[in-house]
């Protein structure tokens, strides 16, 4: 068929089998993965049975065609010798009768074997080729309308199009997977696009990087400074950089200069500053970027999130529904017969909260472990019930929603909401109606339903999130944001909850007395030491709820599997039990921990537990696992931890497939083998992870090969993800570097500054918001030495 069409793409010797299908076991049809079953007519290869299972990414295979797929038998474990097709193609008939016998099947709807006789007589045996190259072919075809012409022509060009695509795309260097994501982006265009500009499957296609198009820029003849692989490049810099580092924002000057390190490898042409800076202005002027007088540049999405921000932070700050709602006295009447209830009498910095949350329309509550943030959401929402006369019983209400929200940006974290408070809560993007995609059920347009609303662990917010957050309350919704300032920032561009601080504009109350120190806990006095950047000295001392064992980092493994060994022994679950890691590579790192703690919380020494082997790794019944992946239609988000329950095998079920089933705190979602790269083991998982979680036991290895990641901050977060023990392993200098090491990446943002200047001048919201017309020219930017930044660089950096 290659040579019919004049591509040369597959070798002589590669191995292929052809045959015609016999019956499709599996076929997912978002991403094209298949399992078929097919009578093989040829073979280059010394497979000699009559039937073969075929592997791979293609399309819904039809029983009246012949395929040959090209790539190689593997052994699989139970199921045998199986056929991985890494592409296929599907053969054109090239007889009489086979011609006639193709265009008489089912494919073709209305087409009988007398019309089928009737265009091969008039276009001969290669009738098919003709038609695919010239549509008007089949005018010659007498007797023939042109309605049935053009059903026949569409049909062949739907069965040749994709498949040809993915041909050609795998004959680019792109395998099946990522070919599958590039059509789904252009369909029938997908050719024309990449070879008009193949820079484009940057913006468009996520895993394609600029690597990966600027090799096919070289293949087509783009490079150096062609406008197409300048402006790719500059995007890519711009968002590696704010995805990476967390910014909002990339001064010009450093964008420029690394842009130029970026274009610059691998060619042997000089990059000209102009050019970049011409592509500069153009992207701006094209809606790519936007730029302002300080010549900060900001990608489109960040600029709008932090301005949406700003903005519906003053239409919820203007509310007055909610000033001297209630009489003092009613409040602490209300708040007295609250104390006596419960046996608890508030601080009056607690007191100092939970009124300013009621009487304002937005607060911010911030406090380190132990000061007491729990008591004061159930004080606030206690004292809510009782002073509205509203029921906290969700079942009361039938007709109208509960006005109570709760939600947090991680399911683990809205977990532990409902945990402490009794009544539901949600993650936020479970709360917003998020359908997987960048759409939202609730926006301005559809704003959720509530009276008051607390979010939890906002320093995970990015302002992506807050934005979508912020436009989806209505007018009259108290909002509460709770949160630690002292923990790692979100993971994502921004830090919401530091400049909503900084900017003093929403009314705070910071919760500093540290009511759990008071019944013994040294791990609460260790985060706050912590956080004030000193080293205690007992820090190797055993203390009752901590420890510190001494070890080097080959040590680190051994170390790990002793103590949650030994703390299965005394009865904890492998849920209690959590090991937190900076770093997935080398001996101590998070991937070779799992693997251990495997083997002793979770081991099949006897072998007769199933398992499901999916690359380096082995699943087994009772696995604690980590979601990494969005799955909203599931209720599964990125960070939950679940546990396997089930290993069905594909002699087992009708899907004739090998599935796991995971339990998400009662949320069941089935995966498929293909799907398991979702999943992790999550014995260890890294700190990020774990933020918005709390386990009754963590271990936390720290040793100097940790160097590049250790922060005041990421080892704050860890240590206060210990609810009851704390053992710390590994190096005593690593763990007092990290702490003296503060984070050294600050991040670029400008919330706080536009939400001062919002709230001090009456007209600078056009200046806030609105980017400067002049900021991004062919004027100001040649103001800019090209190489400020540039001091440190050497030739080598650009080979």
């Amino acid at each position: 068929m290659e040579e019919q069409r004049g591509l040369d793409l597959f070798k002589e010797d590669e191995p292929f089998v052809k045959g015609r299908l016999i019956v499709s076991i599996f076929h997912n049809e978002s991403n094209l993965y298949s399992v078929i079953r097919i009578r093989v007519d040829e073979t280059n290869t010394t497979y000699d049975e009559k039937e073969a299972v075929v592997t791979g990414y293609f399309p819904a295979i039809h029983e009246q065609e012949t395929y040959t797929f090209f790539g190689g038998f593997q052994d699989h474990p139970k199921f045998g010798q199986q056929f991985k097709a890494d592409r296929f193609q599907k053969d054109i008939p090239q007889t009489k009768q086979g011609v006639i016998h193709y265009l008489s099947s089912d494919l073709f709807k209305g087409v009988g074997k007398k019309t089928a006789e009737s265009i091969v007589e008039v276009l001969g045996d290669n009738a098919i080729s003709q038609i695919l190259q010239n549509k008007s072919a089949l005018e010659q075809v007498p007797k023939l309308s042109k309605d049935k012409a053009k059903e026949i022509y569409d049909t062949l060009k739907e069965h040749e199009g994709l498949e040809q695509i993915l041909i050609k795309l795998n004959a680019l260097g792109f395998g099946p997977q990522l070919s599958m994501k590039i059509y789904q982006q252009y369909k029938e265009t997908t050719l024309d696009c990449i070879q008009k500009n193949p820079y484009q499957l940057v913006e468009d296609v996520e895993g394609v990087g600029f690597g990966r198009a600027d090799e096919l820029g070289v293949r087509l003849g783009i490079t150096g400074s062609h406008p197409d692989r300048v402006k790719a490049g500059i995007l890519y810099t711009i968002e590696q950089l704010c995805m990476q580092d967390g910014h909002v924002y990339v001064d010009s000057e450093e964008l420029l200069v690394k842009t130029i390190a970026l274009l610059q490898k691998n060619q042997k042409e000089s990059i000209e500053f102009s050019s970049i800076a011409n592509c500069l202005v153009q992207l701006e002027e094209e809606g790519k970027l936007i730029g302002d007088r300080e010549k900060r540049v900001f990608l489109p999405s960040l600029f709008f999130a932090e301005k949406g921000i700003v903005t519906n932070i003053q239409r919820l700050l203007s509310s007055t529904a909610f000033q001297d709602q209630f009489p003092e006295s009613e409040f602490l009447l209300a708040l007295g017969r609250l104390e006596e209830r419960i046996g608890v009498e508030y601080a009056p910095s607690q007191k100092e909260a939970i009124q300013t949350a009621l009487g304002s329309p937005l607060m911010l509550l911030t406090g380190g472990p132990g000061t007491g943030k729990t008591t004061v959401i159930n004080g606030i929402v206690e004292l809510y019930s009782d002073l509205h006369g509203c029921s906290l019983n969700p079942k009361d209400y039938k007709d109208e929603p509960f006005p109570i929200l709760l939600t947090a940006p991680t399911g683990r974290a809205a977990k532990r909401m409902t945990e402490s408070t009794g009544l539901p809560a949600t993650t936020i993007h479970r709360l917003l109606g998020w359908n997987g995609q960048e759409t939202f059920e609730h926006d301005d347009e559809s704003p959720i339903k509530g009276k008051l609303l607390i979010v939890d662990e906002t320093s995970m917010l990015d302002a992506w999130l807050a934005n979508q957050l912020l436009k989806a309350l209505p007018d009259d919704i108290q909002v509460i944001f709770v949160g630690d300032e002292d923990q790692l920032p979100s993971v994502g561009p921004g830090q919401v909850l530091k400049d909503l601080l900084l900017s003093r504009v929403i009314p705070t109350v910071r919760l500093t007395d540290i009511y759990r120190q008071a019944e013994g806990s040294s791990i609460i006095e260790l985060a706050h030491t912590i956080k004030n950047g000193k080293v205690p000295h007992s820090i190797t001392q055993p203390q009752k709820d901590r420890s510190f064992i001494s070890c080097k980092t080959g040590q680190i493994a051994d170390v790990v599997e002793k103590v949650a060994a030994n703390a299965k022994k005394k009865g904890y679950a492998t849920r209690d039990i959590q090991v937190l890691a900076p770093m997935y590579k080398g001996p101590a790192g998070i991937d070779a921990l799992n693997r251990a703690l495997q083997g002793v919380l979770n081991p099949n020494t006897d072998g007769t537990r199933k398992e499901l082997a999916f690359g380096e790794t082995t699943y087994r019944i009772g696995d604690k696992v980590l979601q990494l992946v969005n799955q909203p239609e599931s209720n599964v988000f990125n960070g939950d931890i679940g546990e396997v329950v089930s290993i069905f095998y594909a002699k087992e079920n009708i899907e004739k497939q090998d599935m796991l089933l995971v339990s998400f705190d009662g949320v069941e979602v089935t995966y498929t083998k293909q799907d398991l790269n979702q999943i992790t083991l999550a014995y260890c998982c890294s700190i990020h992870k774990s933020q918005g979680s709390e386990f009754p036991i963590v271990i936390l290895p720290v040793v100097r090969s940790y160097y590049r990641m250790l922060r005041r901050n990421l080892l704050y977060t860890a240590i206060t993800r210990s609810k009851n023990f704390l053992i710390l392993v590994g190096e005593e200098d690593a763990f007092r570097q990290g702490i003296e090491r503060v984070d050294d990446v600050k991040r670029r943002t400008t919330l706080m500054e536009k939400l001062m200047e919002v709230e001090h001048s009456e007209n600078s919201a056009r200046q806030v918001f609105e980017p400067s017309e002049i900021e991004l020219t062919e004027g100001t930017i040649d103001q800019i030495d090209p190489m400020i930044g540039m001091e440190n660089l050497t030739p080598y950096d650009f080979v």
